[in-house]
C-alpha cells in the first residue's frame, strides 16, 4: 500500500515544528500507522484529512486511541492535499507539537435545532483557559470544521465570529468526495453530523489566516427573483426560470449546465467592498439552482471571470512567504476549484505550487474567512517559525 509521511522543517530554525504524513485510506490500520509516523508523544493536537473512502468511525475511534494525549479533531473531504498537492482517496494528518502549540476543541452539536445558547460562554471558557496555559505567547486562531450537508454554515460562522471578537477565524466544509451525501467532522473519538468543531489555537509561532480566490466581476449581472433561503435553492432569476436564464447569459443551451460549468462561470455578490463567490452546486431537473452558500430574493448576482490559476495561486502564496518562508499552510481548498483545474488541465501544476508552498489541508464543500461562509476560495493560516531564542 502506499504511504506517504514527512516531517516539515522551518527554514528559518532548521527545527522540526508542525509535522505532516498521509497515507491511503484503506490502510488497515491507519490510525496507529499516523501515530508512529508523527510521533505523537510531544503533540497537543492532531487535525485528520480523511477521504469518505476510509471506514471513518474506526479510523476516528482508533487515532483517538492511538494519539495518546493528543486532541484529535477533523473531518471528512472532497479530496485531501498532500506533501505533493493535490491527491484523492487518503488520510492527511497535521501534528502540532505541545512546545509551540496549545488548543482548546469545542464541539457544537445539533446544528439546526436552533441557536446555541452557550456558544458564547464556551467560547470564553476555552480561550481563557488557553490564555492561562500559555499566557506568554502572542499568536492565536481559530480553525471550524462543519458539517458540509447542514447548510448552518452562514449563520454558525457569523455567531461564532462574533463571539471571537478579533481572534482570526478560518474554516472548511467537511466533503464527501463528488457525492454531497453525508460529510462528518470528528471530535473526542466520535464521527459526526450536523455538528461543528471549533479548534481554538495558541502559539508562539506567528500567523497569518489568509483567504483567496482567482476570480473578478465582469459586466453581466442578474437579479435573484424567487429563491428558497434555507435550502439554498433559486427558482428564477429576471423572473424566468433560474437554470436556463443562467444558461441564456452564458450563451449555452441549459442541457449542457454541468458541475464544470458551475465552476468556470460563477456567480459574484458584493458585501462589505468586497465581491464573494456564490457558487452553484447543480441544477435540478425543475430547472432549480442550488447553492453552496446563503442565497435571498432581491440579491443582485454578477458573472464572474477568472484569472489563469497556476499564475494567480504563485503570486498568493508567494506573498505568503514575501519575509519569512511559512513553516506550513494548513488550507481549505473549495471542491469547485479542484474540478475547474482538472478541465483546464492544470492540476498538475496547482499541485506543484502547493506542494512548493508546504500547503496541506482538504478540498472542502464552502470556506469561512473572518464572518463570512464563501466558495470557491482557498482559505487557511500560514504559521511560520517563532522568532529565535523564544522560550
Amino acid at each position: 500500500m502506499q504511504m506517504q509521511a514527512e516531517t516539515v522543517i522551518g527554514e528559518v530554525t532548521q527545527r522540526p515544528i508542525v509535522r505532516s504524513a498521509s497515507l491511503r485510506a484503506d490502510h488497515p490500520d491507519a490510525g496507529a500507522q499516523l501515530a508512529r509516523i508523527l510521533r505523537t508523544d510531544d503533540l497537543d493536537t492532531v487535525i485528520l484529512f480523511a477521504s469518505p473512502r476510509a471506514n471513518i468511525p474506526a479510523l476516528v475511534a482508533d487515532a483517538q486511541r492511538s494519539m495518546g494525549r493528543a486532541r484529535v479533531v477533523g473531518c471528512t473531504t472532497a479530496g485531501e492535499i498532500n506533501a505533493h498537492g493535490y491527491t484523492e482517496g487518503e488520510i492527511v494528518a497535521i501534528g502540532l507539537p505541545r512546545a509551540q502549540f496549545r488548543s482548546r476543541a469545542v464541539l457544537l452539536e445539533n446544528l439546526g435545532d436552533g441557536p446555541n445558547a452557550d456558544l458564547v460562554p464556551r467560547l470564553l471558557a476555552a480561550r481563557n483557559e488557553l490564555i492561562s496555559e500559555a499566557p506568554g505567547w502572542d499568536h492565536e486562531f481559530a480553525f471550524l470544521m462543519v458539517d458540509g450537508m447542514s447548510l448552518r454554515e452562514d449563520v454558525l460562522v457569523t455567531q461564532v465570529a462574533t463571539a471571537l471578537g478579533p481572534i482570526p477565524l478560518f474554516g472548511g466544509s467537511a466533503g464527501d468526495m463528488n457525492r454531497f451525501s453525508r460529510t462528518q467532522v470528528f471530535a473526542a473519538g466520535r464521527a459526526l453530523q450536523k455538528a461543528a468543531v471549533l479548534l481554538l489555537v495558541r502559539t508562539r509561532c506567528p500567523i497569518r489566516v489568509f483567504r483567496t480566490d482567482h476570480f473578478a466581476p465582469l459586466d453581466r449581472r442578474m437579479v435573484v427573483t424567487r429563491a428558497d433561503p434555507e435550502a439554498r435553492i433559486v427558482s428564477e432569476i429576471n423572473g424566468a426560470p433560474a437554470g436556463p436564464e443562467y444558461a441564456r447569459i452564458l450563451g449555452k443551451d441549459p442541457a449542457q449546465l454541468d458541475t464544470f460549468t458551475f465552476a468556470s462561470h460563477p456567480v459574484v455578490v458584493k458585501v462589505g467592498g468586497q465581491h464573494h463567490v456564490r457558487a452553484i452546486q447543480r441544477v435540478a431537473p425543475s430547472g432549480d439552482l442550488h447553492f453552496f452558500s446563503a442565497i435571498g430574493e432581491g440579491l443582485v448576482l454578477t458573472l464572474a471571470g477568472s484569472e489563469d490559476m497556476p499564475t494567480h495561486l504563485e503570486r498568493e502564496l508567494s506573498a505568503l512567504a514575501s519575509d519569512i518562508t511559512p513553516d506550513i499552510i494548513l488550507g481549505c481548498d473549495c471542491i469547485l476549484r479542484r474540478l475547474e483545474a482538472e478541465q483546464k488541465q492544470v492540476t498538475g501544476a496547482l499541485s506543484a505550487i502547493l506542494s512548493h508552498h508546504r500547503v496541506r489541508g482538504f478540498s472542502t464543500y464552502g470556506e469561512q474567512h473572518g464572518a463570512m461562509h464563501v466558495n470557491q476560495t482557498l482559505t487557511g493560516v500560514a504559521i511560520y517559525p517563532p522568532p529565535e531564542g523564544t522560550a
